[in-house]
């Protein structure tokens, strides 16, 4: 039954991915930084959902492993992804932007870490 929670929360969380990252380079109209972009966007609001939940589920309702296997790692484990991360990062690299590389590759990181914690802090205040 776990694997049933886990694929639902997954197929829900891909497309939301999918939705997001397509808006968001639409919006920048396919540029160089539309795909490392969009990828960072979604996992640092993915690491402040997944902070927030994380919380939620453990210091303030304690919900059954049931939820905690749909929403964090099925949902939001598909919704954000370190995979693409890694691909944007290697793209900017072989393209010789070895500045906008590292810059972004820090962002991900540090924004993503911060991003959770702050959520953490926030809902634990509430």
């Amino acid at each position: 039954m776990t694997l049933l929670w886990v694929a639902l929360g997954g197929a829900l969380g891909a497309v939301l991915r999918y939705l997001a990252m397509s808006a968001t380079q639409q919006k920048l109209a396919y540029s160089a930084w539309a795909a490392p972009l969009s990828t960072l966007l979604v996992n640092v609001f993915g690491s402040f959902l997944l902070g927030a939940l994380y919380v939620v589920l453990h210091d303030k309702i304690g919900l059954e492993s049931q939820w905690r296997h749909l929403l964090s790692v099925g949902f939001l484990g598909a919704f954000t992804t370190f995979s693409t991360f890694s691909l944007d990062a290697v793209h900017l690299l072989e393209a010789g932007h070895y500045l906008n590389a590292a810059g972004y590759i820090t962002a991900s990181v540090g924004l993503c870490i911060v991003a959770c914690w702050l959520a953490m802090q926030v809902v634990r205040i509430l």
